[in-house]
């Protein structure tokens, strides 16, 4: 069985992916791999190159900041990366699905909702977390300002949106228990996997 996980930037979304891992549940973290690929993957590095010049990989590695400064100011740029990028990591998982033997797996992925892909997923958890505590997050986590961190929140989808495409939310909020939330989502899941057998 998979499902999907996801949530805004800041939201907490790899805290919670990392306590799932614990239990024992695999964890393909898109955003991670999408940056793998877009290093060893040759057809995506020169659409990269082409998109937003030279200057994106320095010795070999991936220039995050130039390719965010610029992709995040040009909606048109960010569609023509997630385009590029999207469709690899999509075969990529299919793949690394394959693989597994757990009960269920987890997808990772901060454009779920956006990309579509969560169709592919039996069930979907969102992680939702206040907004100014997101903000905070990110500023302190990339040492970015708070206007560059809006101007990423304001590429994702509503909140709002999300909460009605998620099977469950998790709230990171700092006053409701993480670990109790995740061990109630993975007994229910567990149930439903039982339940299609």
């Amino acid at each position: 069985m998979k499902v999907g996980i996801t949530g805004g930037i800041g939201s907490g979304k790899s805290t919670v992916s990392s306590i799932f891992e614990l239990l024992g549940i695999p964890v393909y973290y898109a955003d991670i791999e999408a940056k793998k690929l877009m290093v060893s993957n040759l057809t995506i590095r020169e659409k990269v190159i082409e998109l937003f010049g030279k200057e994106s990989y320095i010795n070999g590695e991936l220039n995050r900041k130039h390719i965010s400064a610029i992709a995040f100011n040009d909606s048109t740029l960010l569609e023509k990366l997630n385009a590029t990028v999207h469709p690899v990591v999509i075969g990529d998982y299919k793949e690394w699905v394959k693989q597994q033997s757990a009960v269920y797996t987890l997808k990772e992925a901060a454009l779920l909702f956006e990309s579509g892909t969560y169709l592919d997923s039996d069930f979907n958890i969102l992680v939702s977390s206040p907004l100014d505590l997101r903000i905070e997050r990110v500023m302190k986590r990339d040492h970015v300002s708070r206007e560059e961190v809006l101007a990423r929140i304001t590429k994702q989808m509503p909140e709002e949106e999300k909460e009605r495409l998620a099977t469950f939310i998790i709230y990171n909020n700092e006053s409701e228990f993480l670990i109790t939330q995740v061990l109630s989502i993975h007994q229910k899941v567990l149930s439903l996997v039982n339940d299609k057998r």
